[in-house]
């Protein structure tokens, strides 16, 4: 049995998606794949469920947490394939969901429509998911030329470590912190 015998089909394909063989979904590189993608939306819905932000001009530490979950979400993903294009695209992929599932949390949660500036919730959403996909893509860089290691564990701390430093690194630019 070869290494791609072991990787489930959904996951081969480059994205997540349900699959037509239920046991796939008991392999954990498809749980692995599809949680890295839910990570920023589940803990973006939860800081905004919780205690939502109520200024817009100042980034705060959970904005941070959302942008690394998302990169770091990203990077997992990616970590799962096997392949240069496949981890790029993947990573890329989970990136993208990710900052869409995000900002549409931000608006959801937004509230009060709002003239001459942006609803508290939805200016961090949209600067964790700017700063997150910055992650995202360091982390796909990262991901194609890491992709030909067999150590799963290796190619996910490199594509995890740069994506962490990229997506923290992007965000004061976006928005000052103090």
């Amino acid at each position: 049995m070869s290494d791609e015998d072991l990787v489930p089909v959904s996951v081969r394909l480059g994205n997540v998606v349900p699959p037509e063989d239920p046991e796939d979904w008991t392999r954990p590189l498809t749980w692995v794949a599809a949680l890295g993608m839910l990570a920023a939306p589940v803990v973006t819905l939860a800081w905004f469920l919780a205690a939502p932000p109520d200024d817009a001009s100042r980034l705060v530490p959970a904005t941070f947490v959302v942008a690394a979950a998302l990169a770091c979400g990203a990077a997992a993903t990616g970590a799962t394939q096997l392949g240069v294009a496949r981890a790029w695209t993947a990573t890329i992929a989970a990136g993208l969901f990710a900052s869409l599932v995000v900002v549409m949390l931000g608006v959801a949660m937004a509230g009060e429509r709002q003239t001459g500036a942006a609803s508290p919730t939805l200016a961090h959403a949209i600067a964790a998911a700017a700063g997150g996909m910055a992650g995202s893509v360091a982390a796909a860089l990262v991901a194609a030329v890491v992709a030909r290691m067999r150590g799963r564990l290796m190619r996910f701390a490199a594509a995890f470590a740069v994506a962490l430093i990229a997506a923290i690194g992007v965000l004061p630019i976006l928005l000052p912190s103090a």
